[in-house]
């Protein structure tokens, strides 16, 4: 494909614009469409970035025959179903984390990508972040072996808002979303798959309807174990910061920045074409599409992280 390839993104909101952002630096790659739940919002984002086709229904962009691709940035509850209609309109499809809430519905996705063939890729970021790339790097080169992944995911949202301060349509989720991230990368950076899983949870929000603080333990079958915290109710530095504890050093990873377990900052600037993991993440997906592959982080890749959290959700229950 030298062409450029023509993209449709669902999801005009915080996240999206992240994506928006990190196209503009991706040659060969266009967005044609824009959907959203709004159209006046959807369209004024749309306007910013010069995008021309502007609705509110994602079936309407799925049947422009210029659409080559799509980026799903929408409610969690819609992401498996959204990412099937895609596929089955024959587009390559990027859906951002968590592929599904429910695990069947991850499987009938696998089961559909299998069938066309199509590249169909989950935004398990946390992959092509420079800091996590940089340490993966180290333990393929037989470097570093990890021991305990310590793991701390925090928020204060007390209310159901998102990264921009707005009023979110659908409700954020501990298990299914946040702990998504850290669950699939410990499987990652270790080579090997989960075989043990624990996980307790505090008092469900009386409106919210969901757990404000979990905790999860993991096991790896090459011995490594994983410790995770998660709290919507953490009141402190935001995000998740990640120690890596191995055979040869520790490691703390923070977004895109990684330290030594001194505080002695690593450069990891020069790990990848860019800083930003999104981009990044971006750039695999059209890559991926360009040479006809598997690109990383595919359906098939991440699909064990969500049996394992849905057999987190069945022990918490």
């Amino acid at each position: 494909m030298s062409k450029p390839i023509k993209v449709a993104l669902a999801g005009a909101g915080a996240f999206g614009i992240k994506h928006l952002d990190g196209i503009q630096n991706i040659d060969g790659v266009e967005v044609v469409s824009l959907i959203g739940r709004e159209f006046a919002k959807t369209k004024e984002v749309a306007d910013k970035y010069g995008i021309a086709h502007v609705t509110t229904d994602l079936s309407e962009s799925l049947a422009l025959k210029e659409v080559d691709a799509v980026i799903l940035c929408t409610p969690t509850q819609m992401h498996a179903s959204q990412t099937l209609a895609c596929l089955k309109a024959g587009k390559h499809v990027q859906v951002e984390i968590p592929l599904c809430d429910v695990y069947k519905d991850g499987q009938e996705v696998l089961r559909v990508q299998k069938e066309t063939g199509l590249v169909a890729m989950v935004g398990h970021t946390r992959r092509f972040n420079p800091s996590h790339q940089w340490v993966n790097h180290k333990i393929k080169a037989g470097e570093f072996n990890i021991q305990q992944m310590d793991v701390q995911t925090y928020f204060f949202r007390r209310t159901n808002m998102n990264a921009l301060g707005q009023a979110r349509s659908w409700t954020d989720h501990l298990l299914w979303h946040h702990a998504a991230h850290t669950v699939d990368l410990f499987a990652y950076q270790c080579g090997s798959p989960i075989v043990k899983a624990n996980a307790v949870q505090g008092p469900i929000h009386p409106t919210l309807g969901i757990a404000m603080d979990m905790s999860i333990q993991l096991k790896a079958a090459n011995g490594a174990i994983c410790t995770l915290s998660l709290s919507f109710n953490n009141d402190g530095p935001l995000g998740t910061y990640f120690r890596y504890i191995g055979d040869t050093g520790t490691y703390l990873a923070r977004y895109d920045d990684l330290f030594t377990g001194k505080e002695e900052k690593i450069d990891v600037s020069q790990v990848a074409v860019s800083m930003n993991g999104i981009e990044l993440q971006d750039r695999e997906f059209f890559a991926a599409i360009r040479e006809g592959r598997e690109p990383n982080s595919s359906i098939a890749q991440v699909l064990p992280c969500y049996q394992v959290l849905h057999d987190l959700e069945q022990q918490l229950a």
